[in-house]
């Protein structure tokens, strides 16, 4: 199974897969207005067995099959002064 990923012009870190290039007709007209103008990284075959750095091969897969697309967004950022203080705070008790 091969795809097209394209990042965010707008989001950085927000890579959107697709079944065909330039074939963005699946995709809601709302994500692509967030998502800003779509810029090509490379066709990616899903069946080599590769990893994906931050997605999971088989979730991509099964967006694809249903939905006909897969976005992929940055993991949130660790807040390191909450946990500075959920530490200090179970130090304390």
């Amino acid at each position: 199974m091969f795809c097209a990923i394209y990042k965010s012009s707008k989001k950085e870190n927000t890579y959107l897969y697709i079944n065909t290039k330039d074939d963005f007709s699946e995709v809601p007209e709302s994500l692509m207005a967030t998502f800003g103008t779509p810029q090509f990284v490379m066709v990616l075959n899903l069946d080599n067995g590769r990893k994906l750095a931050l997605a999971d091969v088989g979730k991509v897969k099964e967006a694809l099959g249903t939905i006909g697309y897969y976005l992929q967004v940055p993991p949130p950022v660790t807040n390191l002064l909450e946990e500075y203080k959920a530490e200090k705070a179970e130090r304390n008790a």
